[in-house]
């Protein structure tokens, strides 16, 4: 009998024990201090949802990132390849089924996807304001810190790349290459059944279609349009005319268009089109740098410029490691791991430029970008806001209705 009670005196110890560090790790993220959320995080997994199918970044994350937090936070950094509709379907049906301990913590998003989230609570915080990196290495004032396709972000994402429209072709089969929409049109002439662009709503062949109306109709009136159909189509009519006029000399003579992004670089890459397009503004590096791309394949922008963007981080609502995600996407947004974002993926990176030290600046003035590409600056230089995200399955819907096979 002395024996049972004794080792239930144990028992009782040792869970006393565990609940006692149990109750260390449970602070609350949104009030706690750097220190505490450091504190907490360390020792624990993070899971990083997010497309997967970019298999230089999956190695990046997997390798480089997955390091740096594991030797300065140990974090163990999890990444789970899967696309942000299947992501926002598990979070909405968790939320439905009250789960208030997911397995979502950081998630890869922006645009509509964002303001869908947000507007449905699948998004926790705000937590961009306890991020000492957001002070030290990102532009607070900057419109893409602030809002997301036009939307406030409220402190719900931090940056982690940018992202710019471009174009290319191979300047030896076609030396002259458009620069504004008109010279695209006479450029499709010349070239009748190798221009084409990725059917809508691929994000490619959006964001191209987007391109155009701003070129045609202007990009200030979008900022603040309501979100009706009528006005819309009415708003960007010059545009739809000319895509039409556009059609004929297109591939298929647009009664079809390709259905990816990744179907019309294949298409350009075998010499079935004379041009091709990406929101990875060096992404001809890379394809150059693996023989997809002769080494007289350039990238350029009209002169009006081309819509950039940001890629975000947010956190799911119900994440089960809030603390893990902050020190995570802290790490991310340092001037350190952008670097390696830069120079390993040739991404734009996010940080400031007037917020690096030399050191650092002269870090990134260093990599070398391969060769076809544009650089930070003249990108940069030629950069359009995004139209909100509302505006966006508005104007998909109206291409469908208006544009293909017209």
């Amino acid at each position: 009998m002395k024996r049972i009670v004794a080792l239930l005196l144990v028992i009782v110890m040792v869970l006393g024990l565990f609940g006692c560090g149990a109750k260390e790790k449970e602070i609350d993220p949104a009030s706690a201090s750097w220190d505490e959320i450091l504190a907490a995080a360390k020792g624990t997994t993070v899971t990083f949802y997010g497309w997967g199918g970019d298999e230089n970044r999956n190695n990046w994350l997997n390798t480089t990132v997955a390091q740096h937090v594991k030797e300065n936070y140990d974090i163990t950094l999890e990444v789970v390849g899967m696309n942000i509709d299947d992501i926002l379907a598990k979070l909405s049906g968790e939320k439905q089924a009250g789960s208030n301990k997911g397995s979502i913590d950081m998630i890869w998003i922006n645009g509509e996807n964002f303001y869908s989230a947000k507007d449905n609570g699948l998004l926790w915080g705000p937590f961009t304001d306890k991020l000492p990196n957001m002070v030290t290495y990102i532009d607070l004032t900057d419109p893409e810190t602030l809002n997301d396709f036009c939307m406030p972000i409220d402190g719900y994402e931090a940056p982690y790349a940018k992202a710019q429209m471009v174009m290319y072709a191979d300047t030896a089969v076609t030396p002259d290459l458009p620069a504004s929409a008109a010279q695209l049109l006479e450029f499709a002439k010349a070239n009748p059944g190798k221009v084409t662009y990725p059917a809508l709503p691929d994000f490619t062949g959006s964001a191209f279609v987007r391109n155009i109306i701003y070129e045609l109709c202007g990009w200030e009136q979008f900022q603040t349009m309501e979100a009706d159909y009528d006005t819309v189509k009415a708003a960007i009519e010059p545009a739809l005319e000319y895509l039409r006029q556009l059609n004929p000399y297109l591939w298929n003579e647009g009664k079809t268009f390709p259905e990816s992004s990744t179907t019309v670089d294949s298409m350009f890459a075998d010499g079935e089109l004379v041009m091709a397009m990406s929101y990875g503004p060096f992404s001809v590096a890379t394809g150059i740098d693996q023989g997809l791309y002769t080494e007289t394949t350039q990238t350029f922008v009209f002169d009006n410029g081309t819509i950039g963007n940001t890629n975000y981080m947010a956190i799911g609502f119900n994440s089960p490691n809030k603390a893990g995600a902050m020190v995570v996407i802290n790490a991310i947004i340092s001037g350190e791991i952008q670097l390696t974002q830069y120079a390993e993926l040739r991404e734009l990176p996010v940080v400031a430029t007037e917020k690096l030290s030399a050191e650092e600046l002269a870090a990134f003035d260093a990599v070398d970008l391969g060769k076809g590409v544009l650089s930070q600056a003249q990108l940069l230089s030629h950069r359009l806001p995004e139209m909100p995200a509302s505006l966006v399955p508005i104007i998909e819907q109206i291409w469908l209705a208006e544009v293909v096979g017209k």
